[in-house]
């Protein structure tokens, strides 16, 4: 039994003539019998009365071109959802994504997605946090990806993996010759790197190390970045915090820098955003797969560690 068959019966049971509705299959007369015949033999059942003019279908006729018409309904859903998840894995898709994730996420998935999808463009922007929400609500970007934080109660959110911090410690620091990281201990640093207000990277830490801002803010290095405060500790000039995906990407010399937090360890939570009246569902899917197969395993559930907001 094929789709094709069914579609034979009801334009037969539409048209009441073998011909008329071989014509509008478009298909000859002969086929179309020769499928339903074909049908019937292995049913077992006569669908229609050809005695009569015009034709109609039998009393078994009926029950089957009834669940025919479902059967092609359904059949034509699937083609449907076909036609969607192909249109929605094409075109132009802007994405907002914090620097602070960026540089070490986006290597591990973005060239080997952009070879799977080749009509999909998708043009990516770094931004701080709050220009991702402004950027969503404006509609000048279609998702964000950035750490967890309090107030984005107005958009879809996706948990993409969690990602542990780790100091960064030069060997000249009192730090180096500890095995682990100590809230206490890093209160009290007098040479610490740290982002300029507006990045949650910033903010979340400084909150979890409960220090105060004024004790902060004359340490922040405005207009740094992350790779600037590593090269600032390799050289022998204090502490900074950096994400385990930068970490796992270290050279072995540089991974001796690298010291753990003690239990609870500063964790943040990825998450992908869009507006609620996004549609593409396919492709938010399909960009959450290839993220979460590219990051570590253990990445995926929270260990043991404190989730930064």
């Amino acid at each position: 039994m094929t789709l094709q068959q069914l579609e034979y019966i009801m334009a037969v049971a539409r048209h009441g003539h073998f011909g008329r509705a071989a014509e509008a299959c478009n298909v000859t007369q002969p086929t179309l019998s020769a499928m339903i015949g074909k049908l019937e033999e292995e049913i077992g059942a006569k669908l229609f009365d050809r005695n009569r003019q015009p034709i109609v279908p039998t009393p078994v006729g009926e029950r089957v071109i009834q669940q025919a018409r479902e059967v092609l309904n359904q059949a034509d859903c699937i083609k449907d959802i076909v036609y969607e998840e192909k249109q929605s894995l094409g075109g132009i898709f802007r994405i907002g994504i914090l620097p602070t994730i960026a540089p070490y996420l986006l290597p591990r998935f973005f060239p080997q997605m952009m070879k799977k999808y080749p009509t999909l463009d998708i043009r990516v922007m770094e931004m701080k946090t709050y220009q991702i929400k402004e950027a969503l609500l404006q509609g000048d970007i279609d998702a964000g990806i950035l750490a967890t934080i309090e107030g984005l109660e107005e958009y879809n959110q996706t948990t993409l993996f969690y990602e542990k911090y780790v100091g960064y410690v030069s060997r000249e620091d009192a730090l180096y010759n500890k095995e682990v990281i100590r809230t206490s201990d890093v209160a009290s640093s007098r040479e610490l790197w740290l982002l300029d207000e507006g990045h949650c990277f910033r903010d979340q830490m400084v909150r979890f190390c409960q220090m105060k801002s004024s004790q902060t803010s004359q340490l922040a290095y405005n207009l740094g970045s992350m790779e600037t405060f590593m090269r600032m500790v390799e050289s022998g000039k204090g502490i900074t915090f950096i994400p385990d995906l930068a970490s796992i990407q270290l050279s072995d010399s540089q991974k001796d820098l690298v010291r753990p937090f003690a239990i609870p360890v500063p964790t943040r939570q990825l998450i992908l955003i869009t507006r609620q009246d996004f549609i593409r569902q396919s492709l938010l899917d399909m960009l959450v797969k290839e993220i979460q197969a590219s990051v570590p395993k253990e990445m995926l559930k929270m260990g043991a560690g404190q989730v930064l907001v």
